[in-house]
């Protein structure tokens, strides 16, 4: 993560289910209740960037349980990469996580499973295909495809804007081009 960059803030701040594996006193305040001990089996929501950091906590000894166990957060789970491998298009990624792409490959650094990262790719490359097509017809994007451009996660959004500004810096390059010579 680039301590400046805004979407990878934003990405490290989406919630995770977390289950605490030991109590830890003084830390009840995570889940509500100042100054309380969190017991052993609480499942708590927390940041990305703290139940990463809570699940490595005890890692460099093995004789120690993980601090906490994370699960995968409600964007990933079952129900949602159901409905991507049934329809990329239908489903309103931005709903999902404003920055679902860059969630999904933190925590598939976290996570093997080679099921999500085919469904991810499937869905990133057909969801790609119906932005350019957006893009370069501004009529669909006007009309019936407005829906679809609203569910874009901040990726997509950014693969919009370069396919509609691309072929407009083109021309006015080779415009430029013929002035010069």
């Amino acid at each position: 993560m680039s301590y400046y960059d805004v979407d990878a803030i934003l990405t490290e701040s989406q919630k995770l289910p977390c289950t605490f594996q030991l109590d830890v006193p003084g830390l009840g305040y995570l889940d509500g209740s100042p100054g309380e001990t969190i017991t052993a089996g609480t499942k708590i929501e927390l940041p990305l960037w703290l139940g990463t950091m809570l699940a490595v906590a005890n890692s460099n000894n093995p004789s120690q349980s993980a601090l906490v166990t994370l699960d995968f957060p409600a964007p990933l789970q079952t129900r949602v990469i159901n409905a991507l491998e049934a329809d990329p298009k239908s489903v309103d990624i931005r709903a999902q996580a404003p920055h679902y792409y860059a969630l999904g490959s933190k925590i598939l650094e976290l996570f093997e499973d080679d099921q999500i990262v085919e469904v991810l790719l499937k869905t990133f490359r057909q969801r790609a295909a119906e932005i350019a097509d957006h893009a370069h017809n501004p009529r669909g994007a006007l009309g019936e495809g407005q829906e679809f451009l609203r569910g874009l996660d901040e990726m997509e959004r950014q693969l919009f804007k370069a396919a509609h500004e691309g072929p407009k810096a083109v021309r006015q390059w080779l415009i430029d081009m013929k002035r010069i010579s």
